[in-house]
């Protein structure tokens, strides 16, 4: 993992943001990104193979695993953070873009031409709507997220045991997943924070359209 990369980011998108927007950076890279880097990865590395059965009939457990767990809680979280960060990017490639073409009006027409962005960064005209439409994004995938992750896990908690049938399991068999309650502990810290990081998001946009 390669942090220069996610610092430079965090301070480029620090420069344009409101202080709403500073602390739904803090929560995503500090208490998303890191936990789910340093811990969620290793709680969830063994969830295939430590997911046991009790038969040994062959693609049993293989069959009713993918039951259970359609897609992994670190793939889907991966696609999340993924997502509901490109918006911030795009902010930045704004500004960059403002920048780059108030340089070639000034190479074009020298010194004396007039500035067509006194502040390229000041969120005004089209940097208003990206930024605005960014907030509205970020929260509506965390929103798609949630819904995704209660759908697949009601009330976002795993069972200690689950009881399959699927051919070719021969019966009803008992199957056990591996570490539950940990599993359980970081993915209602998961939810809990995606929930907060919605909130501000919402307050952000509300916060922007009362100043404009």
């Amino acid at each position: 993992m390669n942090w220069s990369v996610f610092e430079g980011l965090l301070s480029g998108v620090n420069k344009y943001s409101t202080a709403f927007g500073r602390i739904w950076l803090s929560l995503v890279f500090i208490f998303r990104l890191l936990v789910y880097v340093v811990a969620a990865e290793r709680v969830w590395s063994d969830d295939h193979k430590d997911f046991d059965c009790n038969t040994l009939q062959p693609g049993c457990t293989n069959v009713c695993f993918d039951h259970f767990f359609p897609v992994s809680h670190i793939r889907l979280w991966a696609l999340q953070l993924i997502l509901v960060t490109c918006p911030s990017l795009l902010v930045i490639m704004h500004v960059a873009y403002r920048e780059a073409k108030a340089q070639r009006l000034r190479e074009a027409g020298g010194h004396s031409c007039r500035r067509i962005y006194t502040d390229p960064g000041k969120k005004r005209g089209g940097l208003w709507w990206t930024y605005l439409l960014s907030l509205i994004f970020k929260a509506g995938v965390d929103v798609v997220f949630l819904y995704i992750f209660y759908r697949f896990y009601r009330n976002y908690t795993l069972p200690r045991l689950v009881k399959c049938e699927l051919p070719p399991c021969p019966n009803v068999v008992d199957c056990f997943i591996s570490r539950p309650t940990e599993k359980n502990i970081f993915t209602l810290f998961m939810v809990i924070t995606a929930c907060v990081c919605i909130v501000l998001s919402l307050v952000e946009a509300a916060y922007l359209i009362g100043k404009r």
